[in-house]
């Protein structure tokens, strides 16, 4: 039987093939950390009943390339490996660095940390009381140390402060200035903003002095939304039931599931209403759900159907906004400038402000962030 060091082998070699892990060091962290003693149990959701169910974690579930869910209701998540990897690259680690995480989760990114640095120089935060308290057993278990605290990760943890890099392991709207405070300058914070629901990306940012600016990496990733105490989910859009009051007309646009065309979808977000929602729906009661529904607080609504008549697809628009017809002048103004990539997109954050800007922060096309 192949024994956990050399599952934890090939996942280096993996990842390193996949050009995700580069490094001599960070290679040497995934061939060490055992990851299984971390995430011994995972949960797993049934589609038929919705119910969760704890499962023990086999040793090719944690040396794989996949994230598991470690609460019920997928309340928090051990990342893919290969996201950790490609951030930790990202953050430009050296000797002597402190790095505060913002997520502690499992704790296994933790422990490739402590392999780095030193069990002295890492920090995690964690909302979760029950999390901590796993994350600090099980990394004890495997020789690790690092601080480990309860805490709202907004707040950041300012006790131990500062740090030479930050990296928040779940999605925010937007920076929260306490981060950017926590920082040396010249230090590195690395995030995934996303003002909407799927409509952002990981950025590195760089302080420098009472400002933090970078540019969104290239590669699209993403992670659980940060919870608050006391948060629960609730939209503010009503999905329409019908297309008795709507308007119907065809549209052009190729375009049905505008979400999964990242850059495109970040870019189009800033336009909507607040609030905006989407979902699929069947065509017909009996058929898998793939039409497009778009809904926004304001009551406008639009339904997109994914199959094409004529070489267009039928479109229904109801409510004080034409929401599909936002969707079409957006693409066409995204096309005009050259279907920017996550490259040509970066963020500048002040204690007073932050926006989203495309090519230049002071240039023709920001979007301001509600902190």
């Amino acid at each position: 039987m192949t024994g956990w060091t050399d599952l934890a082998a090939a996942l280096a070699d993996e990842l390193t093939a996949l050009g995700k892990l580069r490094s001599p060091q960070w290679q040497a962290a995934v061939r060490t950390v055992p990851r299984h003693e971390l995430v011994p149990v995972h949960h797993t959701l049934d589609p038929h009943t919705g119910q969760w169910t704890a499962q023990r974690t086999t040793l090719a579930q944690a040396y794989s390339n996949n994230a598991l869910f470690v609460l019920p209701g997928g309340l928090s998540s051990t990342s893919m490996p290969g996201l950790m990897t490609r951030m930790l690259e990202s953050l430009d680690v050296h000797d002597g660095h402190r790095v505060l995480e913002i997520g502690a989760g499992t704790g296994y990114n933790a422990a490739l940390l402590c392999h780095r640095l030193g069990d002295d120089r890492v920090f995690a935060v964690d909302l979760e009381p029950e999390l901590i308290e796993l994350a600090r057993a099980r990394l004890t278990a495997i020789g690790h140390h690092p601080t480990l605290v309860a805490a709202d990760g907004k707040d950041g943890l300012a006790e131990y402060a500062p740090y030479d890099r930050i990296i928040a392991t779940c999605s925010i709207p937007a920076v929260p200035w306490p981060w950017i405070e926590q920082t040396r300058d010249g230090g590195l914070i690395l995030v995934d903003v996303k003002p909407g629901r799927l409509a952002g990306n990981l950025v590195l940012l760089r302080r420098d002095g009472d400002r933090a600016q970078g540019r969104f990496d290239p590669v699209h990733g993403s992670f659980m939304a940060m919870r608050r105490p006391g948060d629960t989910y609730r939209s503010t859009a009503s999905f329409p039931q019908r297309h008795a009051d709507a308007r119907q007309r065809a549209s052009w646009l190729d375009l049905t599931r505008p979400w999964e065309h990242t850059p495109f979808w970040f870019f189009t977000h800033f336009a909507l209403p607040p609030g905006t929602s989407f979902s699929l729906r069947a065509d017909t009661d009996a058929g898998p759900p793939t039409n497009t529904v778009l809904a926004a607080p304001d009551g406008s609504w639009c339904e997109v159907r994914e199959t094409l008549t004529d070489g267009t697809h039928q479109v229904w628009e109801a409510g004080p906004r034409a929401l599909w017809r936002i969707i079409e002048e957006r693409h066409a103004s995204w096309h005009a400038l050259g279907d920017p990539g996550w490259d040509r997109f970066g963020l500048t954050v002040t204690a007073a402000h932050q926006w989203a800007w495309l090519d230049s922060p002071d240039g023709e096309h920001i979007w301001s962030l509600a902190a």
